[in-house]
């Protein structure tokens, strides 16, 4: 809790099983600052996630008290990863009562429902089809990604990024994008002129924003070169 209180527009992650653990993972290599939530953690999950110097909340993420300690106030996202669907959606909304500008991305496992969800609350709602870690981390990490869906047995999303200040993206060409991190760009838009399907040799720039295809775990590495 004292770390946690140190931190300000970080990722409030809650379920520390094996996709939480996945997750938590691929943002530690984004350099984005975590704090977990989980009641009852495994040993060996609990160590492994503590050495990356990400504090750990024992307590049940349901509880305001809980969601506090997490700095629930001042975080940027919350990831919810737990595999009950009734309990996602109840820490969901307790959170956006105390930070209404929070980003939320939750799992849940019916794809119904998780449509229905990013519709009406704007939720970042992912389902079964989409349990894939990196898809999780990229939405955490500020991406407008799709679910998954499955083609020529590769899992592919669409991905909506907008190109940071200082990011290690600004100058690469479209032609170095789609062979760096083997991904197609799909649209580019520049000082609100968009062009589908830009030239190789267009330059990406500040405040840019880019559309990309591929596979959950390629646009996730195109995440961390835009940190």
């Amino acid at each position: 809790m004292a770390v946690a209180s140190t931190f300000s527009e970080h990722t409030i992650l809650v379920g520390l099983g094996h996709l939480g653990y996945r997750v938590i993972e691929a943002l530690h290599m984004m350099d984005v600052s975590v704090v977990a939530i989980e009641l009852n953690p495994s040993a060996d999950l609990l160590t492994a996630v503590q050495k990356m110097g990400i504090p750990v909340i024992q307590d049940d993420a349901t509880r305001q008290t809980s969601l506090e300690a997490a700095g629930i106030e001042r975080a940027g996202t919350l990831v919810l990863c737990s595999q009950n669907d009734a309990m996602n959606l109840k820490i969901a909304v307790k959170a956006r009562s105390l930070n209404p500008h929070i980003k939320v991305v939750i799992r849940i496992f019916d794809d119904d429902f998780a449509q229905s969800l990013h519709e009406q609350f704007g939720f970042n709602a992912l389902s079964a089809t989409a349990m894939a870690a990196p898809a999780f981390a990229s939405a955490a990490a500020g991406a407008d990604i799709t679910n998954p869906i499955t083609v020529e047995g590769q899992p592919l999303s669409l991905a909506r990024i907008k190109i940071g200040e200082h990011s290690g993206l600004t100058g690469k060409s479209v032609g170095e994008i789609e062979q760096g991190f083997d991904l197609s760009v799909v649209l580019l838009k520049h000082d609100s002129q968009k062009d589908m399907h830009p030239a190789a040799d267009t330059c990406l720039a500040d405040g840019d924003t880019l559309v990309v295809l591929g596979e959950p775990e390629h646009i996730n590495q195109l995440m961390q070169d835009n940190r």
